[in-house]
């Protein structure tokens, strides 16, 4: 992908979400560091912690409890990850046919559900101590559905027709 489409794109946002292994015994000792690691790789910077702001019963959240991890990455690093993204990664996504039109938002925000952290070439399955997804969220500067799916075909993103 060319280094002209960084004006095009605003940034890239990769979040995890912690779910369950927030139970774990030693979370905040060795999997929250783990995690940050490992995003870091895959995304060359690193991780902020995200906490929640409200307490919900229901969930067993509580204010303050951490609730996942997230790296926003702009210019020259959203337009290499997504160089990556689109060169490297989804083609190694067993059955891979491509994205569907609606994962792309009606403000034009692609979202993008990975469920296994393999998939990316700087991560080794058999040194990696946690399995974790992610979500990739590409938000390029127009705010336009069709103008949004026209330029991420334009990148060589394999988004389905119809």
């Amino acid at each position: 992908m060319d280094k002209k489409y960084k004006d095009k794109i605003e940034k890239v946002v990769v979040n995890v979400g912690v779910g369950k292994m927030s139970q774990a015994n030693d979370f905040e000792s060795r999997v929250i560091p783990e995690l940050i690691k490992e995003l870091g790789l895959i995304t060359g910077q690193k991780a902020e912690i995200i906490k929640s702001k409200s307490a919900i019963s229901g969930f067993k959240l509580r204010i303050g409890q951490i609730i996942g991890l997230k790296v926003t990455l702009r210019k020259k690093r959203a337009v290499d990850f997504l160089d990556r993204l689109i060169n490297i990664v989804l083609p190694r996504i067993k059955d891979f046919r491509g994205l569907k039109p609606s994962s792309i938002d009606k403000s034009g925000i692609l979202n993008i559900g990975i469920r296994d952290k393999s998939i990316f070439p700087e991560i080794i399955p058999e040194e990696s101590k946690i399995s974790f997804g992610l979500e990739v969220s590409v938000v390029p500067k127009f705010r336009n559905r069709q103008k949004s799916e026209e330029f991420l075909k334009e990148i060589k993103f394999p988004i389905k027709n119809g």
